[in-house]
């Protein structure tokens, strides 16, 4: 069966015994019919949090189809809830670029899902839709103030770097003009469009503490500059208060449920190639005051989400995890030893044990961080008993952890080894997590770090736009934000093509964006996109509904 069809097999529990099971009464839970529900941030206790068991979900670089982070993700905690370990996944929200494009939804698979599986990867309760609004809005203002007579701050539109968004993939509005149509239509300037899981609003949704502070973010958005060459801030135009206002729901994570009717909390949808990649502080925090253990993940390879989750969300919310699992696919490991996608499905222990230094990479970059590191074999039925062995004979050697995990197809049955073992981690007291760098460090020097240890490049090489970017950043007084690259998941460099664990490497930095809002520099590499466009036969090809509003299609 499809995700789908087994997703249709489940009897749904009511989201109110959903909510009982953390302690929460329907009164305290704001539902959204049946099955959703918002949970108010009055519920998070910090001293609560502070007691619960943080597990980070990450992978090795992945396929174009992803290796199951979300799978796995929920599939441990549904193993953890098996073996009496009270524990809560908290998850993004899927982007309706990937659900039409080429991955497809992000509600994990087989027995391992979050329900009702249609809502949650068709706009669910609004909050991409309200992050849009919010992110239009700026925009809008920002067009009007450069057009207005009597209300004008002066804005150089020649220097504005805010951009519009749609949750879409759609690389026609990468770059376009507006403002065309006469003196009553604006003024004509270059801009473009962002997907709307790359919005600065995207990231400060998922990096604020709460409402005052999320509108104090908001302002803090960086603009551009006036022809005075004063840099102008989103509170300048005095809009955060009605972006906030927009964003009053958007702002509270949403309580679903599991296959096996455990509690899953889904909020925030931040990319991690173009974004930090990781679900809201709120959510994490919401997770951790009402369970014992909380399981999260990390968008793409341990490269990227992860070290952003470490390096930036953990760094802002005072979150230490205690366990990190790395999520390893057999399919995988044999595409980055050189086997070609069309053969992933067929045996080749040659090819699996040229790519295992992928995996081995990944898991030096965990305990870089001071972290244990625990290795998930997601199977797939095309794996053979060999190439597992392999996997399996590797961490013995090498004194890592491992467990074959089977979620998809057997949910948390297919997970307690691994649930065990992650427990033993935790009680063991071997994590003490400690950041890979020191955000008062320059700029240079924090992304000489991340590309060096993290990716293993040997030298760092910006364009003459990159250098004027430093510049500004400089002149503004935010060298003290932490990294967040914009990079490819299809390799450890910043060239799709050099798979497997490329070394000697020069990283390029294009530009360097500017997210003062949220927290954060966003250094962009090679040929990266913040608005990635659709394969020739997108997955919308397959969507459907008939009469009765039953959907078909979605996986």
């Amino acid at each position: 069966m499809t995700d789908l069809d087994i997703a249709k097999t489940i009897e749904l529990k009511h989201i109110r015994d959903i909510a009982e099971k953390l302690g929460l009464n329907e009164g305290e839970i704001e539902m959204y019919g049946h099955n959703k529900a918002k949970l108010p941030l009055s519920i998070i206790d910090n001293d609560k949090a502070s007691k619960s068991n943080l597990i980070l979900v990450t992978a090795i670089s992945p396929t174009p189809a992803g290796e199951g982070k979300t799978t796995m993700s929920i599939g441990l905690s549904e193993g953890l809830n098996q073996i009496g370990k009270q524990t809560t996944v908290v998850l993004r929200e899927p982007s309706l670029g990937p659900v039409f494009g080429i991955k497809g939804g992000a509600t994990g698979g087989g027995y391992s899902q979050v329900l009702p599986m249609e809502d949650i990867n068709l706009h669910f309760t609004g909050d991409f839709s309200a992050i849009e609004k919010a992110h239009n809005l700026l925009s809008a203002i920002v067009d009007n103030n450069i057009q207005s007579k009597t209300n004008s701050l002066g804005i150089d539109s020649r220097t504005v770097t805010w951009k519009r968004v749609m949750d879409m993939n759609d690389r026609a509005l990468r770059n376009i003009v507006v403002g065309l149509g006469g003196p009553t239509s604006g003024v004509p300037r270059e801009t473009g469009f962002d997907i709307t899981a790359a919005s600065e609003i995207m990231a400060i949704l998922c990096l604020s503490n709460d409402l005052a502070d999320l509108k104090t973010r908001l302002g803090n958005i960086f603009i551009g500059y006036t022809f005075k060459k004063e840099p102008i801030y989103c509170r300048d135009l005095k809009v955060e208060g009605a972006m906030a206002a927009l964003l009053k729901d958007a702002v509270k994570p949403n309580l679903v449920q599991t296959i096996e009717g455990n509690p899953a909390i889904i909020h925030g949808g931040p990319f991690a190639n173009i974004a930090q990649g990781t679900n809201s502080v709120l959510a994490t925090k919401m997770g951790m005051t009402l369970s014992e253990y909380t399981v999260t993940e990390a968008g793409f390879g341990a490269d990227l989400g992860a070290e952003k989750f470490l390096d930036i969300k953990c760094q802002s919310a005072g979150l230490r995890p205690k366990a990190v699992v790395v999520t390893t696919t057999i399919r995988a490991l044999k595409y980055h030893g050189g086997a070609d996608l069309k053969s992933l499905t067929t045996e080749n222990v040659d090819a699996l044990k040229k790519g295992i230094p992928n995996l081995e990479k990944h898991l030096e970059n965990i305990r870089q961080f001071n972290l244990v590191p625990i290795i998930s074999i997601n199977r797939f039925v095309s794996d053979s008993d060999e190439e597992i062995e392999t996997i399996i004979q590797f961490a013995k050697e090498n004194d890592i952890r491992v467990s074959l995990a089977e979620v998809w197809a057997k949910g948390g049955k297919g997970s307690v080894d691994l649930a065990k073992q992650v427990v033993e981690v935790v009680e063991s007291g071997e994590s003490n997590f400690k950041a890979l760098y020191d955000w008062k460090s320059p700029v240079e020097d924090k992304i000489k770090t991340i590309t060096s240890k993290i990716y293993g490049a040997s030298q760092v090489e910006y364009s003459s736009k990159a250098k004027k970017n430093l510049k500004t950043i400089s002149d503004l007084g935010l060298n003290h934000l932490p990294i967040c690259v914009a990079k490819t998941q299809k390799s450890l460099s910043d060239d799709p093509k050099l798979i497997g664990r490329p070394e000697n490497f020069t990283i390029r930095i294009r530009e360097i964006e500017i997210a003062a809002g949220a927290g954060f520099l966003i250094p962009i590499t090679g040929d990266m996109m913040r608005m990635p466009g659709l394969p020739a036969h997108p997955a919308s090809e397959k969507i459907n509904i008939d009469n009765n509003g039953v959907i078909s299609g979605l996986f």
